[in-house]
């Protein structure tokens, strides 16, 4: 699997198969990474997510791209920092969520976000932590995918990240 790690608009991956959404258990247009998402994929992806809400923490659901450059989104929902129990593993099991949606529809590419440190406020480092022990534990298996690529938004965010992941 390769990492990258890049300063980035999630919705504007143009060259990867899928994005992830750090979705709101509802699975609608929200604040942060759901509302480019949602923006940008336009009203039907809202539409076609009202049936699976709520959405469980730490599980993943795998919906068309709509308008967006990229066939599928896979919406996974993080645990608030301060409000849910076990935070932490339930990043783990976004993650390993994530994957396993790739894997079952064959998907090679995805651009993810910092997943639950917007309005989740998660700490970044931790969750750059996380994340890529999550990501080296997945691909020690079997997996479609060979590509994941880490969009924040800001420059601190990079650097965090970048570490993480031992990528420049």
């Amino acid at each position: 699997m390769i990492f990258e790690v890049v300063l980035a608009d999630i919705a504007k991956q143009t060259d990867m198969e899928a994005v992830v959404n750090s979705a709101n258990a509802n699975l609608r247009f929200g604040s942060g990474v759901a509302g480019a998402i949602h923006g940008a994929a336009g009203p039907e992806l809202e539409d076609y997510c009202k049936p699976y809400a709520p959405l469980p923490l730490g599980v993943a659901l795998v919906t068309p791209g709509f308008n967006l450059p990229n066939k599928y989104v896979i919406h996974t929902r993080a645990a608030h920092y301060f409000n849910d129990d076990e935070p932490e593993k339930i990043l783990e099991d976004c993650v390993h969520a994530v994957v396993k949606s790739a894997n079952q529809h064959s998907i090679t590419s995805i651009a993810i976000p910092a997943i639950g440190t917007g309005v989740f406020k998660f700490p970044k480092e931790l969750a750059a932590s996380i994340m890529a022990a999550s990501f080296r534990k997945c691909s020690a298996q079997p997996t479609s995918l060979q590509r994941v690529r880490v969009c924040v938004a800001d420059p601190g965010a990079r650097q965090v990240f970048a570490g993480a992941f031992g990528v420049e």
